[in-house]
This record gives C-alpha cells, sequence and structure tokens, in this order.
C-alpha cells in the first residue's frame, strides 16, 4: 500500500488562469463530511435510520503573517472584502504537485471564513485560516489530475 506523506501534499490558489503554490501554510487540514437526513421508520427495528445528503468542504490552515506574500494578502484581501465577489478564491487542495500524474485533490471556489491572528510573545506572528466552499457557478470537485 503507498502512502503520501502531508509534507508532499500542495495547496495551490488560481488567479487568472494560473495556479500558484501556497507554500506559505502549514498543517493542512482538509475537512469533508456529509450533511444527514432522518428517514426513521417504524420498520427500522427500534434503530435510528438516515441518508446522506449535502456533501461539505472546508480547510483550515496556518500562515506566516507575511504582507510581502501574494498569497497570504490574496486571503487577507478576500477574508476583508465587503464584496461577495471580491471574497472567493479558487483553491486546489491536492495529496501532491499538480504537475504530477494522478495528483488529486479538491477543486473549488472557497470563501475566507477564519483569519485569526497569532501574536505569540516568543513566537514569528501567525495566521490561522478557515475556507469554506462557496456559491459559485463551478460546483467544488474532486479531480485527479492526469
Amino acid at each position: 500500500m503507498a502512502f503520501v506523506l502531508g509534507l508532499n501534499a500542495k495547496m495551490y490558489r488560481e488567479a487568472s488562469g494560473t495556479w500558484y503554490e501556497f507554500d506559505n501554510c502549514q498543517n493542512v487540514t482538509l475537512n469533508l463530511d456529509k450533511a444527514t437526513s432522518d428517514v426513521t421508520t417504524r420498520g427500522g427495528n427500534g434503530w435510528r435510520q438516515s441518508v446522506a445528503t449535502l456533501r461539505n468542504g472546508s480547510v483550515s490552515f496556518t500562515m506566516v503573517y507575511d504582507t510581502e506574500d501574494d498569497n497570504f494578502t490574496a486571503v487577507m484581501d478576500a477574508f476583508l472584502a465587503d464584496d461577495a465577489d471580491d471574497s472567493t478564491i479558487k483553491f486546489g487542495i491536492y495529496d501532491g504537485d499538480r504537475a504530477t500524474s494522478e495528483t488529486q485533490g479538491l477543486e473549488a471556489d472557497f470563501t475566507v471564513t477564519g483569519f485569526t491572528i497569532n501574536e505569540g510573545l516568543e513566537d514569528a506572528m501567525t495566521v490561522d485560516v478557515t475556507i469554506e466552499t462557496a456559491y459559485s457557478s463551478t460546483a467544488p470537485a474532486w479531480v485527479t489530475i492526469s
């Protein structure tokens, strides 16, 4: 069985048709789950029954606070934007490099919903970021780069 080290996974931001590696990030977590609907019936023999409905997608990660980093600035600007159109960023969260065959992961337009600045006394400033799939004409998709 093959395995992938987390340090070999990659996150990218797309802007104007170009994908930019998002290398100013630590501890990226891709959160995927499904909501459920209760379909319990009397015929369920005393068991609660449910069916999966809509998928949820969010990503949490930490960035070094660096205002000269284009990716950092894009995330900060998206969080601070008043216009919903300006607050979405297309991200790809993959298990490897986009240039490598068979790399797979989630591609979607995301909105920045969390931007927590950490100012540790003896540490570099960092930002904990949360992004969630956004309203978009392009639906989120699990893709395999071939």
